[in-house]
Parts: structure tokens; C-alpha cells; sequence
């Protein structure tokens, strides 16, 4: 399945399932068809993604296997950069409509 972002604040970001999937399951979130992170949660989900980010790339640097698969840095960056854009400019951010 694909997931596409919507915000006033930046252009869509769509990814796949998987990734969405990792992504929702950092932030803590039930992963539905439709949603909206609303202004007042923005902070929080950048914040734990950015966490979860640099966990991960230490994880790699300690890890033999970092060659193999993609960063989640580098996969979950436009999603990052429009939860960013939508906090600065407050703008919620939907998906599924």
C-alpha cells in the first residue's frame, strides 16, 4: 500500500507500506487509512523520530551489518523535513484524503 502526507506547509511525501509502517510504529502511533497529526503533536513526533534516527545510525557504526539496507535517515528524511515544515509553519499534516 502506498501512503501519501499532505500538508499546506511542503509537498506530499509518499512512501510505501513498509516504511510507513516502521515510521508509525517509532512514533508510537496506530498506523490507520486516514489520519492527521494535528499542530500541537508536531514537536514530539520530530523529536522521536530524530531520536530514533541517531539510534540507528549509531547502531550502524557499532554494527558489522551497516552496509546492508537502507539508513533510516536517509529513507525517512521527506517525511522528517514536512512534520518540520508543517511545525514551523503550524500546518497540520494528513494522510488518506
Amino acid at each position: 500500500m502506498i501512503y501519501q502526507f499532505r500538508s499546506k506547509a511542503g509537498p506530499d511525501v509518499i512512501m510505501l507500506s513498509d516504511l510507513t509502517e516502521r515510521i508509525f510504529a517509532i512514533l508510537g502511533r496506530p498506523l490507520e487509512a486516514r489520519g492527521i497529526f494535528t499542530v500541537e503533536h508536531l514537536p514530539g513526533l520530530i523529536t522521536t523520530l530524530e531520536t530514533a534516527i541517531l539510534n540507528d545510525l549509531e547502531e550502524r557504526k557499532d554494527s558489522e551489518s551497516s552496509q546492508k539496507g537502507d539508513r533510516l535517515g536517509q529513507r525517512a528524511y521527506p517525511f522528517l523535513e514536512l512534520l518540520k515544515q508543517s511545525s514551523a509553519k503550524e500546518e497540520p499534516v494528513m494522510w488518506g484524503v
